[in-house]
């Protein structure tokens, strides 16, 4: 049995935003698509729910860091598409470099605490 996989409320405040926002660099994607992609690229460790996941898209193309378009899914329903706008891709690369320093700093931390 493997680690409890951690719901997108378990997730640290913002790095859902940014999680989204890494998902949507390969192309625009429909709410499901991002979820998953999310979901398998965490190797299942995280999971993003339906009531998590559009308010955060919202939030996002509130900031206009996303924008959306409706279209057809591979299972030729009407979806509505995201994509990153050109704020969106500056706003990823700082939320990274923000999320990397803070991951370093915690690992000092926890590196000590495990010797």
């Amino acid at each position: 049995m493997g680690p409890k996989k951690a719901a997108a409320g378990d997730i640290l405040q913002g790095t859902l935003d940014m999680l989204i926002l890494r998902t949507l660099v390969t192309g625009p994607a429909h709410g499901h698509t991002i979820a998953q992609v999310i979901e398998r690229t965490s190797e299942n460790a995280l999971e993003v729910e339906q009531g998590s996941l559009y308010p955060a898209l919202h939030r996002l193309e509130d900031r206009s860091l996303l924008e959306s378009e409706w279209g057809i899914s591979d299972n030729n329903r009407k979806a509505k598409f995201y994509r990153l706008t050109p704020q969106g891709r500056k706003e990823l690369i700082a939320v990274t470099g923000r999320w990397r320093h803070m991951i370093r700093a915690i690992s000092l931390i926890l590196g000590e605490a495990s010797e």
